[in-house]
Formats: structure tokens, C-alpha cells, sequence
């Protein structure tokens, strides 16, 4: 038996050129959008952090104003017998200049709040003062001041020791203010010193505070902006204020 030997080759075929070609180019823009993707995703990421951060630097900074705010006209007059002859050293005149007493709010504005109560829990009363530049060397700064009270005017004779604060603040107003009625206070500023302002002050029910910063540090690559974070809170205030007698308050 013979066996004839098989001509030819078998018939094999690869990629042309052209499909190559179009497969390499298919490749390249697949791996484009995916290196795209994780660009972007990098970039929010980048941009993301710094407003974790800030968030929590104005969270922590809002929630100190909210539990400062609760101690807020604590000891007052209305708390005690100011007739008694037995005070020593004797209550001063007026009563709201005395440093045992915390008058409650003593002026409010669009961009400041300055208010007495016993923040440290002990009984002592302070001073406290949250204000826009308040220590006059931070243009963009929310600051935070806590001083002892001294026997004397509320509004004109306390000392202020700023500390904390928030920078980089671009919002305004921060504060809003509304009264029993449900009325916002937009006459500011307003303090204890006349008669009319003080009866404002003792009607004040209800605060709200807008705190929006602006990092210039971090900009954001998709927008080339800097990123802004904001944070907003209200706070209803048990409002015993000193500030007025006679007048129908919000704790009443």
C-alpha cells in the first residue's frame, strides 16, 4: 500500500494589519476612559477629604456654640431673692452689672452674639462672645471669647480672651434671630442698652446659625474653584433675660 504525500499547506490565517490596528485603537480608548475614570475619581477624592476636615472643624466649633447658648441667663435675679440684705459682699446696682448674675443675651447681630451664663457647670458667670474678627486680626475668622464676668456693664465692661475659632468664613449673615412669634428680628444690631433693645433682646425665642467656609488652600480640579463646606443648626433658648422687667419673655 502507498500513501501519497499531501500537497499544499494548511489553511491558517491570522490578523490582518488593519484588524490589529483596529483592535489596538478599540484597546487605547478603553484604557483611556478607564484611566479617566480614575482620575476623577482621584480628584473628588482629593477634594473630598479637605471637606471631611473642614466639616468636622465646623461642626465641633457649631456644637460648642449650641452648649454654650444652653447655659445661657444661668443664675439669674429671676432665680433668687435679690431683696434680701443678706448678700456679702451686697448685690450691685444694677442688678445686671453684678458678676453672680448672667444677664442672658446682651447684643445680637447679623455677625456677633455676646451672651452670660454659667458655661463652665460651677456656677460662675461668663462672658461669652462669638464674633467675626472678633480679636481684630483675622478678617475671616468666627472667634470664640470666654472671660469671667466683672461687676460691671454687660455690654461695655467685660474683658474678652479669644480662643477658639474657624477660619476662612464667608458667610453672611451668620446669626438669624426670631422671636416668640415666629418673627425674624432683622433690626440689628440690637443690645440691652436702651429700653426698646432690650425688650427685643428678652423676646428673642429662637437662634439660627450658617457657618460656610471657603479653603483656598484646596482647589477643586474639576470646578478650579476653592472648596466650600457649610453648616447650618437653630437652637430654641429657655430666654430668661435680666435685660427687661415687666416683659413678656420667651420662658414665660
Amino acid at each position: 500500500m502507498k500513501f501519497l504525500p499531501t500537497s499544499g499547506r494548511s489553511k491558517q490565517r491570522g490578523f490582518s494589519l488593519l484588524e490589529m490596528m483596529v483592535s489596538l485603537v478599540i484597546l487605547t480608548l478603553v484604557m483611556a476612559g478607564v484611566f479617566l475614570q480614575l482620575n476623577t475619581a482621584q480628584q473628588r477624592a482629593a477634594a473630598e477629604q479637605p471637606k471631611v476636615d473642614d466639616l468636622q472643624e465646623v461642626r465641633d466649633f457649631v456644637d460648642q456654640f449650641f452648649r454654650d447658648i444652653n447655659q445661657i441667663g444661668d443664675p439669674n435675679s429671676r432665680m433668687f431673692d435679690t431683696t434680701s440684705g443678706s448678700w456679702s459682699p451686697a448685690l450691685a446696682s444694677p442688678l445686671v452689672n453684678d458678676l453672680r448674675m448672667a444677664v442672658g443675651l446682651v447684643k445680637i447681630d447679623a455677625n456677633e452674639i455676646r451672651f452670660e451664663g454659667s458655661v463652665n457647670g460651677v456656677g460662675t458667670v461668663q462672658t461669652i462672645v462669638y464674633k467675626i474678627n472678633g480679636s481684630g486680626t483675622c478678617g475671616q475668622c468666627m472667634q470664640r471669647s470666654q472671660a469671667d464676668k466683672v461687676t460691671a456693664s454687660p455690654l461695655t465692661g467685660q474683658s474678652t480672651n479669644w480662643g477658639t475659632e474657624v477660619n476662612d468664613v464667608v458667610t453672611t449673615p451668620i446669626f438669624r434671630y426670631f422671636d416668640t412669634t415666629g418673627t425674624e428680628i432683622t433690626a440689628l444690631p440690637v443690645d440691652i442698652s436702651t429700653v426698646a433693645g432690650a425688650q427685643t433682646i428678652a423676646s428673642v425665642k429662637t437662634v439660627q446659625i450658617n457657618l460656610r467656609v471657603s479653603n483656598p488652600s484646596v482647589v477643586d480640579r474639576q470646578t478650579g474653584a476653592a472648596i466650600q463646606t457649610s453648616f447650618e443648626g437653630e437652637v430654641s433658648l429657655n430666654n430668661c433675660s435680666m435685660a427687661s422687667t415687666g416683659f413678656p419673655m420667651s420662658c414665660n
